[in-house]
C-alpha cells in the first residue's frame, strides 16, 4: 500500500502556483505565439502539411493538434494536412528496433515531409535525442521547425525556426501550457 506523505492541500497549492506562473510566462510571449500561427497558417494555405511529436505527455499534445487539424476544433471545415509521428507503433517499434529509438522521428520526417511543411515538436527539455533527429531532418528537407518547449530550450531552441519556450516551472505547468497553445493555434486557423 502506497504511503501518500504530501497533504492534499499541499499539492492543490503547489499546482495552482506553477499553472499560474506558466501563464505569466506565456503571457509574455504574444509576439513569438503570433510567428508560430503565421507559420502554421502559411503551411495550411499553401496545402502543406503540420508534422508533429514528442515523447510522453508531449506525445499526447502532439497527437491532439494532429487530430484538432484533421477533424475540427469548433466548426466544421475542410480537413487540414497533419500527422503525428508518434502515432503509429509499428513505425516507431520498427525504426527503434532497426535503428534506435533517437531515430524514431528523424526516419519518418525523411520519409514523410516536404519543403515547406511544418515540424512541430512539443518538448520540456529540448535535449531528447530523437526531438533533435527530427529537427536535423527536418531542416535538411527544407521543412519548417518550431518548437513548443520548456526550461532553456535546450539544444532544439537552435535548431528551430519558431520557438514558445515556456521558463521557470515544472514539467507538467509546461504542458499544461503547450496545451494552452494548441487551442490557441487551433482558434486562429478556424474559421469565424
Amino acid at each position: 500500500m502506497p504511503i501518500f506523505v504530501r497533504r492534499s492541500d499541499e499539492c492543490i497549492r503547489f499546482r495552482l502556483s506553477q499553472a499560474r506562473r506558466a501563464l505569466e510566462s506565456l503571457s509574455g510571449l504574444e509576439r513569438e505565439l503570433t510567428c508560430v500561427i503565421d507559420a502554421v497558417r502559411g503551411a495550411l494555405t499553401s496545402g502543406k502539411c503540420i508534422l508533429t511529436c514528442g515523447n510522453g505527455g508531449s506525445a499526447a499534445e502532439a497527437l491532439h493538434l494532429c487530430e484538432e487539424l484533421v477533424g475540427r476544433y469548433r466548426s466544421s471545415r475542410e480537413p487540414f494536412k497533419s500527422v503525428c509521428l508518434c502515432a503509429d507503433p509499428t513505425a516507431l517499434t520498427c525504426i527503434a528496433n532497426d535503428f534506435g529509438f533517437e531515430e524514431v522521428f528523424g526516419r519518418q520526417v525523411d520519409a514523410l515531409a516536404s519543403a515547406g511543411d511544418q515540424l512541430i515538436v512539443f518538448s520540456t527539455s529540448g535535449r531528447s535525442a530523437n526531438i533533435l533527429r527530427a529537427l536535423r531532418a527536418a531542416r535538411a528537407r527544407g521543412v519548417g521547425t518550431i518548437g513548443l518547449l520548456g526550461g532553456d530550450g535546450g539544444e532544439a531552441r537552435s535548431l528551430c525556426d519558431q520557438t514558445i519556450c515556456i521558463a521557470g516551472v515544472d514539467g507538467a505547468a509546461i504542458q499544461e501550457m503547450h496545451q494552452a497553445i494548441v487551442h490557441i493555434l487551433c482558434e486562429s486557423i478556424e474559421p469565424a
